[in-house]
């Protein structure tokens, strides 16, 4: 197992002994440092950008990195079906908003290799003829943003297109690809129901490919090197590599790639992680898992699903030994209520709701009524909002009392535990913040 943090530079040769189709199995490959992130450094390291071919996109087998994990060529072939039936001329957007407070990795890679991002986005609206691309990041993630736009006006004249920066309002729904939409046409960052869906109607109601960074600087490695290239590490079912960020109870904490199955247990011994409460991985629409399910649990798709999860947006938060993951999950709860966009009742009532209920757990719930509310109002919320963050949020909880019995106990025999009164482990933002 290869891991590499951007801030540790990597014995990655450059210049003109460099092979020119690296080894398919070399990492990293995405945070591959040359002597900088500017444009001359990037072109030497990896040459000057390919064609994206849709069928190869197919063969390597690519999911989007935002989250949902949905399969690239399916979106990209979406978009381009739509643009030949209703004759309108696609937009890409590259969505580097990272309202997950616990993930930092699309940030890392805009600041430090904004250029394999920038190509990605080149392929791909060369390949789906677009006339328009925009790259959106959050309106507090200004390094990010100037990194981009340094590299943004070092490539004039190399593109088909310039890529327009468009800075997004903060808030944990704004980067859901229908705000996103609804933000570029000059609305509210707020989700809408679906469909349409952006790849049908979306940006000035032209077919939209809405797509993840991270998700843009795979597709720039795969229109170099080809989708067998790009399969050359990872799994079958789980190809290629993926950016985590790893936090919490772990000397090294950062953003790091590794091939997609990576067993999780390897990972957190590498970056010196401690005796663990649980570890959160997929960010908080994510799962916990107990101590004993880390070992032996690869991060990827089929192995996380056995467990109810999945790798999401590629958050690692480690609780360390003498945390209570029930205190920690509410606070995080009481967080998600406040990102509701206002629209819908499941969120504007439900959320509070369930973060009350589990809050009133913590402090202690002899009679089993607290926990009684929590079960009966997740199943009253679950599927019922116009976005995903209800589904999320549930799925959150519920995963707390899956995983931590013996927690759980405690709290049901009417005790507060002390472990729930130390200082917080996983972040969020000091105030609510909502989306306008």
């Amino acid at each position: 197992m290869t891991i590499t943090d951007p801030r540790r530079r990597t014995a990655t040769p450059a210049g003109k002994g460099r092979t020119p189709v690296p080894a398919p199995d070399r990492l990293p490959r995405l945070l591959a440092e040359p002597t900088g992130p500017g444009l001359v450094d990037h072109l030497d390291l990896w040459g000057p950008g390919g064609r994206l071919d849709l069928d190869e996109v197919g063969r390597a087998g690519l999911r989007g990195r935002g989250g949902a994990g949905f399969p690239t060529a399916h979106k990209l072939a979406a978009v381009r079906r739509s643009a030949g039936v209703r004759g309108r001329t696609p937009v890409v957007v590259a969505n580097g908003t990272e309202g997950e407070p616990a993930s930092a990795k699309d940030a890392a890679l805009l600041e430090h290799r904004p250029h394999l991002v920038l190509d990605g986005v080149a392929a791909a609206a060369a390949a789906l003829g677009a006339d328009r691309a925009v790259l959106c990041v959050s309106d507090d993630d200004d390094r990010a943003a100037r990194s981009a736009l340094r590299a943004i006006g070092e490539r004039r004249g190399l593109d088909r297109i310039a890529v327009e920066l468009v800075r997004t309002p903060e808030g944990y729904v704004s980067g859901e690809e229908s705000a996103l939409v609804r933000w570029l046409d000059g609305g509210p960052a707020l989700p809408t129901v679906t469909p349409p869906r952006p790849s049908d109607r979306g940006v000035s109601r032209r077919p939209t490919l809405v797509e993840n960074v991270e998700t843009l600087a795979h597709l720039a490695l795969i229109a170099r090197f080809g989708g067998g290239w790009w399969r050359g590490v990872g799994t079958a079912d789980d190809p290629g590599t993926t950016l985590v960020t790893v936090s919490g109870g772990v000397e090294r904490p950062g953003v790091y790639e590794v091939a997609s199955g990576t067993d999780l247990g390897g990972l957190l011994r590498s970056v010196g992680a401690g005796p663990t409460a649980g570890v959160l991985v997929g960010g908080y629409f994510g799962t916990w898992l107990s101590p004993e399910r880390i070992d032996g649990t690869g991060l990827g798709r089929a192995p996380l699903a056995r467990l109810g999860g999945s790798p999401g947006c590629g958050v690692v938060a480690v609780l360390p030994a003498g945390s209570c993951p029930l205190a920690e999950t509410a606070r995080v709860a009481a967080w998600l209520a406040g990102q509701s966009a206002g629209q819908c009742g499941p969120c504007v009532h439900g959320l509070p709701a369930l973060a009350g209920a589990l809050g009133a757990m913590v402090d202690g719930d002899p009679d089993g009524r607290a926990e009684a509310q929590l079960h009966r109002w997740s199943a009253m919320v679950r599927g019922r909002g116009a976005c995903r963050l209800p589904d999320g949020a549930v799925g959150l909880v519920q995963s707390a009392l899956a995983a931590f019995g013996g927690h759980l106990e405690l709290h049901r025999s009417g005790r507060r535990c002390a472990e729930a009164d130390r200082p917080p482990v996983l972040p969020v933002p000091p105030r609510a913040r909502r989306a306008a």
